[in-house]
């Protein structure tokens, strides 16, 4: 029974993270040196926080600015170059 659930746990854990790890990797670079979100300067809030989104790295300030973000994605994601 054990060994059944073990076996489980790992499969489940290789399916969540495989994808995100390719994620990763293929995700566009962040172009900008200041938070999409705010406009400040990465690094002058400590380190800059790193998230992908839909295939783009996005870099922010601070954790609020990832829940504004998140709140309105469109509006933040049209900011960047195109």
């Amino acid at each position: 029974m054990k060994t059944k659930l073990a076996s489980l746990v790992t499969l489940a854990f290789m399916a969540i993270s495989m994808p995100l790890g390719l994620q990763a990797a293929e995700a566009k670079a962040y172009p900008l040196k200041t938070c999409l979100v705010s406009g400040n300067e990465l690094g002058s809030m400590g380190k800059a926080i790193t998230k992908v989104y839909d295939g783009q790295e996005i870099k922010f300030c601070c954790k609020p600015c990832i829940k504004k973000f998140e709140a309105n994605q469109a509006k933040y994601l049209g900011k960047l170059p195109k």
